[in-house]
């Protein structure tokens, strides 16, 4: 019997880089858990069918659910019938814009969803690799105490003790999160949790920002792919305070599919991971723009609003020492110039 894998949010970016990296690079047969909640969230724009069609097509056996993971007796019903070898959970509202318009919903999916999954799996499968993706959120805006420099282009860190990043010590607390980053915490806990009080074999990846050609990007969520399709269509990108000198560190799909595989090959109890592209795959919002235009060899049209959004990131990189130290054959794969090549011709694709 081949290994199976059960991935929630499985049309989304991550969701879907992970089915098709698991059927194609090890062997196992691959259950998808989606229901198109981010074209609820997002709107048309956030609509992920084309990727669950892609799946079909592309991944021989994968098979598609239509379930919301707030659904608790559904979830449980689906684990126990499968009792997958790995669970990967990816599915989520991903905006902290829009948490604040919708609360309940928000809070439910995030951290409802996990504990529904959580439980599932302490039922029918606690042997299973748990994967849960969290967020950098989850430290709210603590980061934006480090003292910064301000350079040509970026903000970045004054401190040499965050010369690497931010790790998994820095702290989570007394901090404004959005209402996102707090449902994300308390499913990022809960993870923990169940890993530390259950012995779940169950981590946390404590992403940045996740991207790569299959991302569904708008406005709210999506800041590399959206901001190519606003380059390609020739639309207004905003930017929003801080002198668009903002720094994120980009992960390519594949590299957190990577890295989740091996997690799921040699997995620990109640872990926590930042995984990120780390300072070398960083740039600002002005940074970015320079590298689209490179690829597309369009002008980025764009409009400044002084007003940051709340709970932003000044400065934010992954240090990605406790990763490596832990799984020392994984590493970053693919760059921040390639990553963008490639949305750059993914989405030119789509036109």
């Amino acid at each position: 019997m081949p290994k199976t894998l059960l991935v929630t949010g499985s049309s989304g970016l991550i969701g879907s880089e992970v089915c098709a990296y698991f059927a194609r690079e090890l062997g196992y047969a691959v259950h998808g858990v989606d229901n198109n909640q981010r074209a609820v969230f997002f709107g048309p724009q956030g609509d992920t069918r084309w990727n669950q069609a892609r799946l079909a097509r592309e991944l021989p056996g994968f098979r598609h659910h239509e379930l919301d993971i707030r659904d608790r007796a559904g979830v449980l019903a689906l684990v126990r019938e499968l009792r997958p070898s790995v669970i990967v959970h990816t599915a989520a509202q991903p905006s902290h814009d829009r948490a604040a318009a919708i609360p309940f919903d928000d809070f439910d999916t995030n951290a409802g969803g996990t504990l529904n999954l959580l439980e599932a799996a302490r039922q029918a499968c606690p042997e299973s690799p748990f994967i849960h993706m969290s967020t950098n959120k989850v430290y709210g805006d603590a980061p934006n105490r480090i003292a910064l420099a301000e350079l040509d282009t970026r903000w970045d860190y004054a401190d040499p003790a965050y010369a690497h990043g931010i790790a998994e010590t820095f702290t989570i607390d007394q901090s404004k999160h959005s209402l996102f980053g707090a449902s994300k915490a308390a499913a990022d806990i809960m993870v923990q949790e169940y890993g530390r009080y259950f012995n779940l074999p169950a981590c946390a990846l404590r992403g940045g920002c996740l991207t790569g050609p299959n991302h569904s990007g708008v406005e709210l969520h999506g800041f590399l792919s959206y901001l190519v399709k606003c380059n390609l269509e020739g639309r207004e990108y905003k930017v929003f305070g801080y002198k668009g000198k903002q720094v994120r560190d980009n992960i390519h799909s594949l590299d957190v599919a990577r890295f989740m595989a091996a997690f799921a090959a040699a997995p620990r109890a109640g872990e926590v991971y930042n995984i990120g592209g780390g300072k070398a795959n960083s740039c600002s919002i002005l940074e970015a723009f320079a590298l689209v235009e490179k690829h597309s060899g369009k002008k980025q049209i764009h409009t400044y609003v002084e007003q940051n959004r709340a709970g932003d990131h000044i400065c934010y990189y992954s240090d990605l020492h406790k990763m490596r130290a832990h799984y020392p054959a994984w590493d970053i794969s693919v760059s921040l110039d390639e990553t963008i090549r490639q949305i750059v011709e993914a989405h030119r694709a789509r036109l």
